[in-house]
């Protein structure tokens, strides 16, 4: 073939490619191409309004407000008066250029925030000067607004969309908002609502020439669909009064349903502080706080050795294990020797010397030397340490330890319920059921977070079993439908198990170690802890001062509360979290507190000083080490 013949026949396959391609673009997709991607056509959005929040009781915690950002498309701003602009917008010609150089750097022909949340104040005479400088326009904005100083833990906050995660995305551009946290960030698909757009044609020069396809293309905006919460917010407020100068959680939860009644973390913040121009400044001072971490969630975060709670589910596994039944005798003498050195003993504060200890006394009086036995038995039973152990860690993940639950939100730790494999890689000499006998009394390796306890307890108050914690009720004034949050889990422990140990608990309130906080007509069923608090500071194990724990439920029948209180370096459980539990649940059984001197105390109690002295200890140690 000659070589002009294959010239032309290149030339006319070419053209028959490009052709098509022109074809495929003007006629095929030219009806049909979304109008983003049209050079020539410029987007509006209409935010839509988010989704209210209210509480269980139609009490509004999250509204909105408006607000109006400052925005920019870089390709369209021609030659401006640069300090009329930064005079306009109150910022340095600086910070203007440092502006500018990021929306180039996302997009040149794409909008993004320039100045977000411009002051009321200021708008109407900006919008009225705007239109000298091309390229900038102002954004009619949603934030948000919380009319009740509370639950900021839960409520969450809104931060602006980044340009990595603007890129990924086919809803969000740079610098809209997005829920970051809490119930704004778990349910964010249904409170953002859809954005509304119009879709305008340009010239050459950028000019609007009239709307494009006579808006055959244009979209209304969707409002966010509201969410009424199950948390009782006048409970919730009167939680984080009486954690005020605490550090500490505290989960409560109706047990027929596993809703979230309150969900307390101290200390805590104001959520209208993450809202506005001050955002940034309050963002980085609540995040950088480590020492009391306002945005730390202890109820879900915080990783706590459940303490003397934990010893009613062992007496529960060792019934279900027939090692035990209730009227089966320990002897405690000041403590439980389960070695012949002098370290193996375990110390004990029952107060019962010489004398047999049942079931109901052993937990109304917390006794260690009963509980190590139980547990020595439980491990014991098959004749082979790994198999009991393994046993009896089911058993303890069955009451929702040892996992996330899966509740609805985003945050949380699964804390740790230790199997016979991880005790084979810490101890790879062997090991026996007095190596970890501080299980037994809830000082071992067990972790537990106070959501973990509060669930555990509901179990118990339910006779055997629990529903998945949750915090939305309804979506749009209609019953949530989840059946992950509607089917019952069940623990491994029968339900003619429970009496016993449901009696001992109210026995507490009535003679044990919660007896000074009990709440005349109420029958309160519960167990005090003092956990033992060790840190490590330069690799020195130091002893803080103890944490004060309680769980509980009531009524004892029907009972229609549950929860778990942790204070932080509080000591005795009977001293602070039994009395704070007691008002909770007076509070909202009924609706007011008579003993108001307690209530004073335990709002007034401030542990400040308990803190200082700790900061100080570990400062000193190291200094020390240094």
């Amino acid at each position: 073939m000659k070589r002009s013949s294959l010239l032309i026949i290149l030339i006319l396959l070419f053209g028959i490619v490009y052709i098509g391609r022109l074809f495929q673009l003007q006629v095929i997709e030219g009806g049909t191409s979304s109008a983003i991607n049209t050079a020539t056509v410029k987007i509006e959005y209409d935010y839509p309004q988010r989704g209210y929040i209210y509480d269980r009781n139609g009490q509004l915690l999250v509204a909105n407000q408006l607000s109006y950002d400052v925005m920019v498309i870089p390709k369209e701003v021609k030659s401006i008066d640069t300090l009329h602009l930064c005079s306009l917008l109150k910022i340095t010609k600086d910070d203007f250029k440092k502006r500018f150089r990021k929306a180039e750097k996302y997009a040149r022909w794409l909008p993004s925030v320039f100045l977000k949340q411009v002051a009321k104040e200021d708008f109407a005479y900006l919008q009225e000067k705007l239109h000298k400088f091309e390229g900038f326009y102002v954004q009619r904005r949603i934030i948000r607004d919380y009319p009740i100083k509370s639950a900021a833990n839960i409520l969450g906050f809104l931060g602006e969309v980044n340009e990595l995660q603007a890129k990924k995305s086919d809803y969000y551009e740079n610098g809209e908002l997005i829920g970051k946290w809490g119930v704004e960030k778990y349910y964010e698909d249904l409170l953002r609502g859809v954005k509304g757009k119009k879709y305008f044609n340009r010239d050459n020069l950028n000019r609007i020439t009239g709307s494009f396809k006579n808006g055959e293309y244009d979209t209304l905006a969707l409002a966010g669909k509201d969410l009424t919460l199950t948390i009782d917010s006048e409970l919730q407020q009167y939680g984080e009064l009486l954690m005020s100068g605490k550090r500490g959680g505290i989960v409560v939860l109706e047990p027929s349903s596993g809703e979230i009644l309150a969900l307390v973390t101290a200390p805590s913040y104001d959520p209208n502080m993450m809202v506005g121009r001050k955002r940034s400044s309050f963002s980085q001072k609540l995040f950088s706080d480590t020492i009391n971490n306002p945005t730390f969630d202890r109820g879900l975060q915080g990783v706590y050795s459940p303490g003397s709670p934990f010893k009613v589910l062992n007496g529960l596994i060792g019934l279900q294990e027939n090692v035990i039944n209730e009227n089966t005798a320990v002897y405690c003498y000041g403590g439980y020797r389960y070695g012949k050195r002098k370290h193996e003993f375990m110390r004990c504060h029952c107060g019962i010397y010489g004398r047999p200890i049942r079931l109901k006394k052993a937990i109304a009086k917390s006794c260690n030397s009963y509980f190590a036995e139980v547990y020595r038995k439980i491990i014991n039973k098959e004749g082979n340490t790994k198999t009991g152990f393994d046993n009896w860690s089911n058993q303890v993940k069955s009451f929702g330890l040892g996992n996330y639950l899966g509740y609805d939100l985003p945050v949380g730790n699964k804390g740790n319920v230790p199997d016979a494999n991880f005790y084979d890689k810490r101890y790879s000499f062997g090991w026996r059921a007095v190596t970890n006998i501080s299980n037994a009394i809830g000082q071992g390796e067990i972790e537990t977070t106070p959501i973990q306890l509060a669930n555990a307890t509901a179990a118990i108050a339910n006779r055997g079993f629990y529903f998945t914690p949750h915090i939305v009720k309804r979506v749009n004034n209609e019953l949530i439908d989840n059946s992950k949050f509607a089917s019952k889990k069940l623990t491994s422990i029968n339900a003619n198990h429970f009496p016993p140990v449901i009696d001992a608990m109210h026995e507490v309130f009535k003679t044990g170690t919660g007896r000074f906080s009990q709440v005349k007509g109420i029958d309160i069923c519960g167990k005090t802890g003092t956990v033992e608090n060790f840190t490590r500071i330069n690799g020195e194990k130091v002893q803080l001062p103890d944490h004060s724990i309680l769980v509980a439920f009531a009524p004892k029948e029907n009972p229609k509360i549950a929860m778990a209180v942790f204070v932080e370096n509080g000591g005795f459980g009977s001293t602070i979290a039994a009395p704070i539990t007691s008002l909770m649940i007076e509070k909202y059984l009924t609706g007011e507190v008579k003993r108001k001197h307690i209530e004073e105390r335990m709002i007034n109690l401030s542990l400040k000083e308990t803190y200082d002295k700790q900061l100080i200890k570990r400062d000193s140690l190291e200094t020390i080490k240094e």
